[in-house]
């Protein structure tokens, strides 16, 4: 499936490349990230917003091609969610790896129950296509998929469990920091059980299309364009989610910043923000799984961006990225669940499948663009540094060129 996809891909760039001799994208429009969004594994069941820092349309319509791989791990944990509010109350004075409470049934003791395990390499594929409706607005139609991977070599070099536990044995984490050797390396165990006894099962090389998005932005002629060299965009979002655990619609709005800094010697500084907001299953098609009781997603971004221009005109651009979205369960539930997992077999983390789940999710990127005139090839390497494992790490390819001129 994977050696399919990347040939098709390189077909439908030989195909453009010959066929657009005096055709060109904008060289620098803002900062041109790829998608930064995380594999983790309820988000990629819906219709998550990536920020846009372009400061206009582009001037051509667009063709986006990328390739993404994320580690996720999260050993076997249960949940318990009693529904007595006098229990609730009892377990919310007591610290949560503490909490008494054993479940016999739903007379005697009720409670909402929930599992899951994560172990795979996620892969994911966009392909995006973005077109110019006029000078001020920019319509995106974005398809998004995905394969289930054991993440072996070579095609997972960097995020495959052999690499990380190299890194955690022999510079930093120590010996086997959360279980990975004790279940097993390179291996897929991807299985969640929800509260309303829903089960997603994935397999290894299970490749599913995760869903259609139509994106529009809208870039108001400013002031501070001119005076400030601060440029703004705003979008609207809609997706539809085609997988059978999530046969919804999503919808949302964005907002993005950014600040242009020219430099002398052909350096240029990019700083940017972006906000959204994203409501899941704003339509729920289908009967779908629990991926979250938290009706909104709302995400932040921040970019800082140098960029280097050649005497031909293309440059080469380093970039950080910062990314925080909110929780997917709601927080009060983390202040009485019970979570039961082998704390004793595993140094840490043993209750990230669930805990996580009532944290914000934030990472780190480091970005690297390579842009000429006919297109942009842009690589990354993204950290989970508060370490919830949803991905630990992720690395991402992305390829820009304009066609249909």
């Amino acid at each position: 499936m994977l050696k399919k996809i990347l040939f098709i891909v390189v077909c439908i760039f030989n195909i453009q490349t010959q066929a657009q001799e005096k055709d060109s994208i904008s060289i620098k429009n803002g900062i041109n990230n790829p998608s930064l969004l995380a594999t983790h594994h309820f988000g990629i069941f819906s219709s998550r917003i990536n920020s846009n820092f372009k400061l206009a349309p582009p001037k051509h319509n667009i063709l986006t091609i990328s390739a993404i791989s994320g580690n996720n791990f999260q050993p076997f944990v249960e949940g318990y969610f009693p529904k007595d509010p006098d229990v609730r109350n009892q377990l919310s004075q007591i610290i949560w790896h503490d909490r008494p409470f054993n479940f016999i049934d739903q007379e005697t003791t009720p409670a909402e129950y929930m599992n899951i395990v994560i172990d795979a390499v996620v892969k994911e594929f966009r392909v995006e296509l973005n077109f110019p409706i006029n000078k001020k607005n920019e319509l995106g139609i974005t398809l998004r998929s995905y394969l289930i991977t054991k993440g072996k070599y070579p095609y997972s070099f960097f995020t495959n469990d052999e690499s990380l536990e190299w890194f955690h044995s022999n510079i930093a984490g120590g010996e086997d920091p959360f279980g990975r050797r004790y279940y097993g390396l390179n291996q897929v165990n991807f299985k969640y059980f929800d509260r309303n006894g829903n089960t997603l099962e994935l397999n290894h090389n299970d490749f599913f299309i995760g869903g259609l998005e139509i994106n529009h932005f809208y870039y108001p002629s400013l002031s501070i364009n001119q005076t400030k060299n601060i440029f703004i965009n705003f979008g609207s979002h809609l997706g539809l989610n085609t997988s059978k655990y999530n046969s919804s619609i999503d919808a949302g709005l964005s907002a993005n910043a950014i600040k242009r800094v020219p430099l002398n010697n052909n350096l240029e500084f990019n700083f940017a923000v972006g906000l959204n907001l994203l409501r899941k299953n704003l339509i729920s098609i289908k009967d779908v799984m629990d991926l979250g009781n938290n009706k909104y997603l709302a995400t932040i971004h921040s970019n800082l961006e140098i960029a280097k221009f050649t005497k031909k005109g293309n440059f080469n651009a380093f970039g950080i990225n910062y990314q925080i979205q909110s929780r997917y369960n709601k927080k009060k539930e983390a202040d009485y669940y019970v979570l039961k997992g082998k704390w004793k077999e595993i140094n840490g983390g043993w209750q990230h499948g669930v805990s996580t789940l009532y944290k914000a999710q934030s990472n780190w990127s480091i970005l690297y663009t390579y842009g000429s005139k006919k297109t942009l090839i842009s690589l990354y390497l993204k950290e989970d540094l508060v370490v919830n494992n949803a991905p630990d790490i992720q690395t991402g390819v992305s390829l820009k060129t304009s066609i249909f001129r």
